[in-house]
């Protein structure tokens, strides 16, 4: 397999589609990213419709791993942090394509998130993850930094609690106080 190409997505049919199936495909298979099994399309739908109208605004950014014309993967970089918080972005709803999953797709994204992190001014990211099946590993290769763990935070797809892991990265330059 060739890289992926990596770019900004945009609300069309086709696309929303293509992330609804992947939201449904990995909340099938157990990855907690908020929704419960069974998923309906049309759940999926509405989040993928919010979320990209959310990056139409500039409050995120939904970036896609493409094969040819396969949606191999996404992530999420949140931008629309408090006031006092100008310097952070947050990564949310990390996820590749089962057939995709081991072939760099998640690592391709974190680090495309990450260089978009650092053109739009942000000096820190922070993410979270589940403590079970979730995707810590990846994100120590990548040189987060693991605050702690949360018991019982979340609910799995199929039922059961989780906690989960937080996690941090200074990027870019390092945030100066503002006065």
């Amino acid at each position: 397999m060739n890289p992926p190409e990596i770019r900004a997505l945009n609300d069309d049919a086709k696309t929303s589609g293509m992330l609804a199936d992947l939201l449904i495909e990995t909340v099938a298979a157990g990855g907690s990213v908020s929704f419960m099994h069974p998923l309906s399309p049309d759940a999926a739908h509405e989040f993928w419709r919010k979320s990209l109208a959310a990056a139409a605004r500039g409050e995120r950014a939904v970036l896609g791993a493409w094969d040819g014309k396969t949606l191999a993967g996404t992530v999420t970089l949140l931008l629309d942090c408090p006031p006092n918080q100008p310097h952070r972005a947050e990564i949310a709803k990390l996820m590749t394509r089962l057939d995709y999953r081991g072939k760099g797709i998640a690592t391709g994204l974190m680090r495309a998130a990450e260089e978009l992190a650092v053109k739009k001014g942000r000096t820190l990211l922070v993410l979270d993850t589940a403590s079970e099946e979730g995707a810590g590993g990846l994100y120590e290769k990548l040189d987060f930094s693991l605050t702690g763990e949360i018991p019982d935070y979340a609910l799995k797809p199929h039922g059961g609690l989780t906690g989960t892991l937080i996690y941090w990265k200074r990027i870019g330059e390092p945030a100066r106080a503002l006065s």
